[in-house]
């Protein structure tokens, strides 16, 4: 690994949106310097099979390497991995690292992501308590697991889910906690909250929603138990899955416009000259949301954010306009997500429940935006254009599963 002084494009992230800017800066012909700083050791790694193929022993740590090691080496991209930036200065345009190293930038790309929100409650440090951010979390996990056999999981979001589902498959005793009145309430709509809990409990995960956890307690610095506002849960293992929280503080101390992550422009700038932002930290304005600045957290936008920051450092910019999708497994249920549900007013179950192969319809005023599938790849892939296309097909059509979606296209679509 070499460190230079100075980088024509420096990337502060070595995760999926750190990754894809430099692969595709190289992609598009870029011959200057790269270098990417990333504060784990790892050679940048794809972080959804953390939480369930690697955890499961299902995939090594090798086939999660987004490139093998000597692309980076043959493509001239320096890796300085083990490194933190603490801050900026925007107009010498220079990145400062923990160890006290500086390092200047034609353009910074900042691609940090975002780190996992902790526990804030009493007990909050205890032994047995983890996070599932990162391989050295997941490796601490497995190393914990081994012994336990009570686990509670804190968070009914696709985290939680996916962690619940990994440990119950691994013969643990699952009990799930949510403090919302259902699963996946920030991303879904209620028919798949519903199915979920119920998926869950049917093989064997204890699903307990409107439950707010109060206190870990703890005994010999080792928790041994969750506390509620009524009840206690005895357990041996904590998992937290609450969101994420952006790393933005540097690029805001720098000056950038900060509220909910890095906000940038279609094109991935912030407000900062020659500095941009892809992935999990970048805060942009979505088709998809009627307009809305948001964040989205999924590989695909990592990518295709970063892929949009790469052509405008080319001086060929794109408008960012790719469509959100999603994916999430548990168990053998696998979910694909195609647009953004926020804002939805009516949603539409196509097919049944019952038999684990269905699909929900998001509608806002008659118009399709978004679908959730479950083991449903056909639906996923036909309904995609409908979200796009921004359609408005009966009703009665879209719940028809023997009507295939791609019959509600127009012709030319």
């Amino acid at each position: 690994m070499s460190k230079s002084d100075h980088f024509d494009v420096l990337i502060i992230g070595a995760g999926h949106a750190g990754a894809q800017t430099a692969i595709a800066l190289r992609q598009q012909k870029f011959e200057g310097t790269i270098g990417i700083v990333g504060d784990e050791t790892e050679h940048p790694y794809e972080r959804p099979p953390l939480s369930k193929d690697y955890f499961l022993g299902e995939k090594t740590f090798d086939r999660l390497l987004i490139r093998p090691e000597s692309f980076w080496r043959e493509r001239k991209v320096s890796l300085m991995l083990g490194h933190r930036a603490v801050s900026l200065d925007a107009d010498a345009r220079t990145i400062f690292l923990q160890d006290g190293a500086k390092i200047g930038y034609g353009d910074l790309v900042w691609a940090a992501g975002g780190r996992a929100r902790r526990l804030s409650c009493p007990g909050f440090d205890l032994g047995g308590i983890h996070y599932v951010r990162t391989r050295a979390d997941v490796d601490a996990l497995l190393e914990d697991a081994e012994a336990a056999t009570r686990v509670a999981v804190i968070g009914g979001g696709y985290i939680g889910l996916e962690a619940a589902a990994s440990l119950s498959k691994l013969g643990k005793a699952v009990t799930l906690f949510e403090t919302a009145d259902r699963l996946l309430a920030r991303v879904a709509g209620a028919p798949i909250s519903h199915f979920y809990a119920d998926a869950h409990r049917r093989r064997g995960v204890a699903v307990l929603t409107s439950i707010n956890i109060v206190e870990v307690l703890g005994e010999q610095d080792r928790v041994f138990a969750v506390r509620s506002d009524h009840h206690t849960f005895p357990c041996d293992l904590v998992i937290v899955g609450i969101g994420i929280i952006p790393e933005s503080e540097v690029l805001a101390k720098g000056g950038a416009k900060v509220e909910n992550g890095v906000w940038v422009d279609a094109h991935g700038a912030t407000s900062l000259p020659h500095v941009y932002a892809a992935g999990d930290c970048a805060a942009g304005e979505s088709q998809f949301a009627d307009g809305a600045r948001l964040r989205i957290e999924s590989v695909q936008n990592a990518n295709d954010t970063a892929t949009s920051v790469a052509s405008s450092i080319m001086g060929a910019p794109r408008p960012y306009a790719a469509t959100p999708w999603f994916w999430s497994n548990q168990f053998d249920l696998k979910l694909q997500t195609v647009g953004l549900c926020t804002g939805h007013d009516e949603a539409v179950v196509r097919g049944d429940p019952e038999t684990e192969s269905f699909s929900v319809i998001y509608l806002k005023q008659g118009r399709v935006i978004a679908l959730d599938c479950v083991n449903n790849v056909k639906d996923y892939v036909q309904g995609r254009k409908l979200v796009e296309l921004g359609l408005s097909p009966a009703l009665s059509a879209i719940v028809d599963s023997d009507i295939p979606l791609k019959n509600l296209l127009p012709p030319t679509a």
